[in-house]
């Protein structure tokens, strides 16, 4: 799953780095739940009121029913199991089950979600690319790159959405351009798990291993 910085260098693992935020701080009446590095059990979890902590297997198992819900536009039900699942030992899931229960508290709340800074969308272009919706993701990266045209994150994100979908070509020319902008981001994406299936192919991989054909 991805997990982008506001270092911007890694999608999947988060270098020392804030949380993505959700555009706005959920209501006051409901606040998301934290992570909790706690011990598989029924015991009470720091994160919600009522969350139980839960092993690994239970972890997954809670995440990928509630993304099911959240599809289905069952937030109340979604919601409930994202917040359990933020109880569970996997820190980037339970990160990511934090952010989408922000998103469901947000949209049971106000249904029409306005995202105005190039921050706010993308953070949400970051849970869309999750749930692999990458056609929504790219319309809200190229919103977020429109107001900030060299922030090499955008870039690097854009670029593995389009890597994802299949467009290689567009990979590349976004990625050159977030290593133009950051070097590196070559580094990064060479060590990045969300690129390692793309990263082998060409174009890409003329761009992240240049000495390959100077060496051919």
């Amino acid at each position: 799953m991805v997990s982008i910085s506001r270092h911007k260098s890694a999608l999947m693992k988060k270098p020392a780095s804030r949380p993505a935020k959700e555009p706005n701080p959920p209501p006051s009446g409901r606040a998301a739940s934290k992570p909790a590095a706690a011990p598989a059990g029924d015991a009470p979890s720091r994160g919600a009121p009522g969350a139980l902590v839960v092993d690994a297997r239970t972890q997954v198992g809670m995440f990928d029913q509630a993304v099911r819900l959240f599809h289905n536009g069952d937030f109340g039900a979604a919601l409930t199991l994202f917040e359990r699942a933020a109880s569970g030992p996997e820190r980037e899931m339970a990160h990511a089950a934090n952010l989408h229960a922000r998103m469901c508290v947000r949209r049971l709340n106000r249904p029409d979600l306005t995202l105005r800074t190039a921050d706010e969308h993308y953070d949400y272009a970051v849970a869309l690319i999750n749930e692999r919706q990458l056609e929504q993701a790219e319309r809200h990266l190229l919103l977020a790159i429109a107001q900030t045209p060299k922030a090499d994150h955008l870039f690097y994100a854009l670029a593995l959405c389009r890597g994802l979908s299949g467009d290689l070509q567009g990979a590349h020319s976004n990625l050159k351009r977030a290593i133009e902008l950051q070097p590196r981001n070559r580094a990064a994406a060479k060590n990045d798990p969300d690129f390692a299936e793309i990263a082998q192919l060409p174009p890409l991989s003329e761009l992240l291993y240049p000495e390959r054909a100077t060496s051919s």
